[in-house]
């Protein structure tokens, strides 16, 4: 998760406007601070942080890019279910993905994705809208599968990309499958 500093760096330290975090899903020193360009429409971004305002602890980073109706969020991954929680609770749990009108949260894992997101919406520049999912292997399975990206002249990246796509087709073909069955 980001840390305050790197925060208020991307946002170069242009505060909008802060005030207490409503509800008590991260504690009750839960404070938002938001900063918006001023923009509305083409050209326009906000974003906002949730942290402790005791130990300085990031609970939630968003970024709304207006220009293009796409909004980013990271959640703390140990606050995660207590968000959902909690939403559930207020009966919001339909709601609580939408940033605006009809826009919902994209909820990203990785602080580079993030940042690149950011940095790229903040400066009016294209940028992916795929989004970063972390992958830890065990050393023989990397090797293993660099080798295989090797052996097929792609990237790496590139070789994930086919794997984790052709497994969600996979998953989709068997759900419909199942749904056939029922």
């Amino acid at each position: 998760m980001l840390s305050m500093k790197e925060w208020m760096e991307l946002v170069e330290y242009k505060i909008t406007e802060g005030c207490e975090y409503g509800w008590h899903c991260f504690g009750p020193n839960a404070y938002q601070l938001d900063s918006w360009n001023g923009i509305h429409g083409n050209g326009g971004y906000s974003s906002h942080v949730v942290f402790d305002t005791e130990d300085q602890t990031v609970y939630e980073v968003s970024v709304c890019d207006y220009t293009n109706d796409r909004a980013y969020r990271m959640i703390a991954e140990e606050h995660q279910n207590l968000y959902r929680d909690e939403s559930e609770k207020r009966g919001l749990s339909d709601s609580t993905d939408e940033a605006w009108d009809g826009v919902n949260y994209i909820d990203l894992d990785v602080d580079d994705d993030f940042i690149q997101k950011f940095m790229a919406i903040k400066d009016g520049e294209d940028y992916d809208t795929r989004v970063s999912v972390p992958i830890e292997l065990p050393d023989d399975e990397l090797l293993f599968l660099m080798k295989m990206a090797h052996d097929q002249d792609i990237t790496f990246n590139q070789l994930m990309i086919n794997i984790l796509t052709n497994a969600a087709e996979e998953i989709k073909r068997n759900s419909k499958n199942i749904d056939k069955l029922l």
